[in-house]
């Protein structure tokens, strides 16, 4: 609130400032009452470009600088480099083609002002230079997409090689719900018709499907390090995303249908917390937390680093709350947790 008052001083004080100036030029009797530009005019149009453009370029590299912090530590999942390497590439153009444009935008723009006694010389066409300006374009974005394409293709390349772990991810407002494929690693059939909150058949599975007795059904995903991951996803009610930005995963969970996302984890939730990047966010999250704690407000308990799982579309007035904890752990300390679990049969026995 104390940052808003502030931007409205400021934008009250220009436009005092702003008034004063015209109530100034009005009482200069020796003012210019001509509305061509002049010389003197466009030459300090030409100085007020150069000045926008090293803005331009100022405010660039301090937003580098000052909020280049905030970016995502180095992906915790096999594909998470190439990910990484196609937006590094394509930042590096973008930026590259936008410094040179802009700068010869306002160059020219100085340099070509108008001048007393300044002729233009018009161009109806030049073959040679609409090439240039079209065949590059063409072949820089041509090669983005085909990278994008193969990387996007390897990425999406979801199988049953190298004994997958089986997962479902269940959206619904605004939560989430794992499930697990249990000890044959196949998960039973369901279907949203089938779900009974009084008999504890929170995702709709049939009961009648073998496959689904041993199904582990838990609101913490727990994952494997170095083991691939097929991840199923369900949406119960509305367009959900799932969204895992340490793994740069991301899939839409569609109601009605079953979308699919495969990764393999490599760095477990300990391993990242040794890293460097991680543990300056720690800290800088905690120390304003502790600040706040002071003055007295809730929810300012030292935080501690974990994977997470988000929605990624604006659900509803929940929406920022719907997230689950996610743990990258050792195979031993994975098995040790999933058979700490109850099955589905077990879980609906107990309520009957």
């Amino acid at each position: 609130m104390t940052t808003l008052l502030i931007f409205i001083v400021l934008g009250l004080v220009f436009i005092a400032i702003w008034q004063m100036t015209k109530i100034f030029e009005l009482s200069q009797l020796k003012s210019e009452q001509s509305q061509i530009a002049n010389d003197t005019d466009n030459k300090y149009n030409g100085y007020l470009l150069f000045a926008f453009l090293i803005f331009i370029y100022g405010i660039t590299i301090f937003s580098f600088w000052k909020y280049g912090k905030f970016l995502l530590p180095e992906a915790a999942s096999e594909h998470g480099a190439m990910y990484d390497q196609l937006e590094l590439v394509s930042y590096i153009i973008i930026f590259a083609v936008q410094t040179l444009t802009q700068f010869l935008l306002h160059y020219f723009g100085f340099k070509y002002r108008g001048r007393k006694g300044l002729k233009a010389l018009f161009f109806a066409d030049n073959d040679r230079l609409e090439f240039i300006w079209t065949i590059i374009p063409v072949i820089t974005l041509a090669g983005l997409i085909l990278w994008g394409l193969y990387t996007w293709t390897d990425i999406m390349d979801v199988n049953d090689e190298d004994d997958p772990l089986i997962v479902e991810l269940y959206a619904q407002q605004f939560n989430w719900t794992a499930r697990y494929g249990g000890s044959d690693n196949v998960l039973g059939e369901a279907n949203v018709r089938m779900i009974d909150i009084d008999k504890a058949n929170i995702l709709g599975l049939d009961e009648s499907d073998s496959y689904s007795r041993d199904d582990v059904i838990v609101k913490e995903l727990h994952l494997p390090v170095g083991r691939k991951v097929n991840f199923y996803f369900r949406s119960q009610d509305v367009l959900h995303s799932a969204y895992m930005p340490h793994f740069r995963a991301q899939m839409n969970c569609v109601p009605g249908m079953i979308t699919e996302f495969s990764f393999t984890p490599i760095t477990t939730t300990v391993d990242m917390r040794q890293n460097p990047d991680v543990i300056d966010k720690v800290n800088r999250t905690n120390k304003i937390r502790a600040e706040k704690a002071a003055a007295g407000a809730e929810n300012s308990d030292p935080w501690e680093f974990d994977y997470i799982l988000l929605c990624n579309k604006i659900c509803g007035k929940s929406h920022y709350n719907m997230q689950m904890k996610i743990i990258v752990e050792t195979q031993e300390e994975y098995d040790a947790w999933i058979k700490s679990q109850q099955t589905f049969s077990d879980t609906m026995a107990s309520v009957q």
